[in-house]
C-alpha cells in the first residue's frame, strides 16, 4: 500500500523514469541489490527510486544509463524532466524559459523574486505556506529555487532587472535575522554589473497614479529574441506571448520603473531597512 501511495504522490517524470528503470532491470534479470552494486547504491536505494519514495539523483540516472540504458540515452533525457519536478507545478513551463533568458525584468509585489531569495528565506516561505508540504518536498523546492541562481553567472550574460514593492521588504518572513540576511543579499546582487534593482515606495500612489496595482509580472526576452510575460497568482501560472498583450505589459512595466527609486537610492534604502532590523 505504501508503495502505491508513494508512486502516486511522485511527480509524473519521476514515476515514468522509475517504471522504465524497473522494467529494464527485470528484463536484464537483475535484482534491486544486483543493480545497486553495479551503480554504487544499496538495494534499498533502488527500491526507493522504483517506488517513488525518493527521486533519482543525477548520479543515479547516469549509473542507470550506463547499466540499463542500452546506449539509447533514456535516462539522460529523463534527467531534464525530473529536474523540472523540483519546481512548483505552475512554474514548470516557465522554468526553461527563465534559464534561457537574455533579459529578465520583474516587478514583485508580495515576496522577493525567487532568483534573489536566500536559502533561509526560501525555506521559511515554502515551509510556511498552505497547504503544508512534507519536509522532502520542501527540500526539493528549495533546492530547485537555489538552482535557478545559475542564471546570474551564465554565459552569454543575462541582464536581470528587479523592481520590488516596498511592502516586500517590510513583510517579515521567517525571522528578523532571515530578513536582514535577505536584504543584504539583495544589495550584493544589486551590485552585480548585469543586475539592476529598484524599490517602488509605498507612497508612490500619493500623486494619484500607481502603475503597479494590477500585480506582479516577469518579462523575458529569450536568446531567440522572443518576448513572453509570466504571471503567477494562487498557484496558477500564465504565460503571455501574444505580441499586443506583451507590449501592453511592457509599457506598464516601464511606468512602474519610472515611479520607482533609482538603483543607487534603492540599494541605500534596502541597506537602511536592514540596519533597522
Amino acid at each position: 500500500m505504501a508503495r502505491a501511495e508513494n508512486k502516486k504522490a511522485a511527480p509524473t517524470a519521476t514515476r515514468l523514469a522509475a517504471d522504465i528503470a524497473r522494467i529494464l532491470r527485470q528484463h536484464a534479470k537483475l535484482t534491486q541489490e544486483n543493480l545497486g552494486k553495479k551503480i554504487g547504491y544499496t538495494g534499498s536505494a533502488i527500491s526507493a527510486m522504483e517506488t517513488g519514495a525518493q527521486p533519482p539523483s543525477e548520479e543515479m540516472l547516469l549509473g542507470l544509463e550506463e547499466v540499463l540504458g542500452q546506449g539509447l540515452g533514456i535516462f539522460k533525457e529523463a534527467a531534464k524532466y525530473i529536474g523540472l519536478d523540483k519546481y512548483p507545478r505552475q512554474f514548470q513551463d516557465f522554468a526553461p524559459i527563465e534559464q534561457a533568458a537574455l533579459t529578465l525584468c520583474s516587478y514583485q509585489l508580495t515576496v522577493v523574486h525567487g532568483l534573489f531569495q536566500t536559502e533561509e528565506y526560501a525555506r521559511a516561505l515554502i515551509a510556511g505556506g498552505f497547504p503544508p508540504l512534507s519536509e522532502q518536498r520542501v527540500n526539493e523546492l528549495v533546492a530547485g529555487r537555489m538552482a535557478r541562481k545559475s542564471l546570474f553567472d551564465r554565459e552569454p550574460t543575462a541582464l536581470v532587472e528587479l523592481i520590488l514593492d516596498e511592502a516586500v521588504l517590510r513583510r517579515k518572513i521567517g525571522s528578523r535575522k532571515i530578513m536582514r540576511d535577505q536584504m543584504r543579499t539583495l544589495v550584493e546582487n544589486g551590485r552585480r554589473r548585469n543586475v539592476t534593482l529598484q524599490v517602488l515606495p509605498l507612497d508612490s500612489g500619493l500623486g494619484g497614479e500607481h502603475a503597479g496595482v494590477r500585480g506582479e509580472m516577469t518579462m523575458v526576452e529569450t536568446l531567440d529574441h522572443d518576448h513572453v510575460v509570466y504571471v503567477e497568482s494562487q498557484d496558477i501560472g500564465s504565460l503571455v506571448s501574444d505580441p499586443a498583450e506583451v507590449s501592453s505589459r511592457s509599457h506598464r512595466y516601464a511606468k512602474i520603473r519610472a515611479q520607482a527609486l533609482g538603483p543607487r537610492e534603492s540599494l541605500g534604502f534596502i541597506e537602511q531597512l536592514a540596519g533597522e532590523l
